[in-house]
């Protein structure tokens, strides 16, 4: 086999990269390691940058989402029983999309689908060589066979267990971590949301965030420790401590339901450096992942998909290679920011196991000065809604 572009991982970033690449008359083929069933199964956040919803736009598979998703002009910090909007739209003039990831990658499947696009499931022992050369290629196993695929260029959009960063040797390859001492246990119910902005709650026993998919789907989470499994909390749990957790005009209002989904993510942040290697670009989850404070995961991948989306059209259409061989350092750049801001609403939002007196004082104060400074507001506004490309 051969193609233009090698993409390994079908998740939402492969099959964008794969789809906007597609737009501009350059040949994919994308390798994915799980079923189809698997990839659309996975529930993921699901608040779009308004670069995102671009991006979407300019693949040519936002119908659905323009016509079904919702926009989110601001969102709601409460600490206690205190709470305040900071207005997205006024402070920045742009808002947020509220559509699911699984939403996402399900109209990307079926667009690659109507274009005939070469989408490969069940693919085992992905395996990137020569990256280094002029003419890297990639082998995996594919109903029994082994497979050789011929490329230009390799994609990297498996996810931070892949094999497209340990390709990268140790020698080049610099990596940097933060872990956090909790999780976040989510639920997702058929349930009406309990407020038409997300709500993101600080409290004496630790972090809430009220989300939604839609009019009748809400996705709720509660901080919890590391320890703790689903299994441990039933629902009436989970409700109660959410309950605890924001503030009473909205636990009174609050409707609950059975769980149709329950899980627990640790929080961590992460980055490896350089995000290309030769003829290998990293993008998404391969690169980078931010703990969910802030909803950053899918869009980081974006703009990822961004800059070497564009990288490689320039090439193809007449041998530019300036986005090429810049790619890893505007990708990092705006990463790093991202990173930053995740960071910072974590530490805002968390109970910390560490935390002393004067910590919380402080923390309270943070969130206080946030309430009360427009300029505070505003700089969390951009950053939310999504710093340039």
């Amino acid at each position: 086999m051969r193609t233009q572009v090698a993409i390994i991982g079908g998740g939402p970033s492969g099959l964008l990269l794969s789809q906007l690449l597609h737009e501009k008359g350059i040949d994919t083929v994308v390798l994915e390691r799980r079923t189809r069933d698997y990839v659309l199964g996975r529930i993921r956040a699901g608040i779009l940058e308004a670069g995102f919803v671009n991006l979407m736009k300019e693949a040519g598979v936002a119908a659905r989402m323009e016509a079904e998703s919702f926009t989110h002009d601001g969102t709601i910090i409460a600490y206690g029983e205190e709470q305040f909007g900071i207005n997205f739209k006024s402070l920045t003039d742009e808002s947020v999309v509220v559509y699911g990831q699984t939403e996402v990658t399900r109209d990307l499947y079926d667009a690659r689908d109507a274009a005939g696009g070469v989408v490969l499931h069940e693919c085992s022992g992905v395996t990137p060589h020569d990256l280094d050369t002029d003419k890297p290629f990639v082998t995996f196993l594919h109903d029994g066979k082994v497979v050789r695929l011929d490329c230009d260029y390799v994609a990297g959009c498996d996810g931070f267990h892949g094999p497209s960063r340990q390709a990268i040797p140790l020698t080049v390859r610099r990596e940097y971590e933060k872990t956090y001492p909790f999780g976040w246990l989510g639920i997702l119910s058929e349930t009406p949301p309990v407020n038409d902005e997300l709500i993101y709650s600080s409290s004496d026993r630790g972090f809430a965030l009220c989300s939604m998919r839609n009019d009748n789907l809400s996705r709720y989470y509660i901080q919890c420790s590391l320890s703790d499994s689903p299994d441990d909390w039933s629902d009436d749990m989970f409700w109660d401590e959410l309950m605890r957790r924001i503030p009473s005009a909205a636990a009174e209002s609050l409707v609950t339901g059975a769980s149709i989904e329950k899980s627990i993510a640790p929080l961590r942040s992460f980055v490896t450096e350089p995000m290309r290697w030769g003829r290998l670009f990293l993008c998404g989850d391969a690169a980078h992942i931010v703990p969910p404070t802030g909803a950053k995961g899918l869009n980081t991948a974006a703009s990822d998909v961004h800059y070497l989306y564009h990288a490689l059209t320039a090439f193809y259409d007449g041998g530019d290679t300036e986005g090429i061989d810049r790619y890893s350092e505007k990708a990092l750049s705006r990463i790093w920011k991202t990173e930053r801001f995740s960071w910072w609403m974590t530490n805002l939002l968390h109970r910390f196991p560490e935390q002393t007196e004067f910590d919380l004082r402080i923390q309270r104060a943070e969130i206080e000065f946030l309430r009360s400074s427009e300029a505070a507001q505003r700089a969390l506004a951009e950053n939310y809604v999504g710093l340039p490309y």
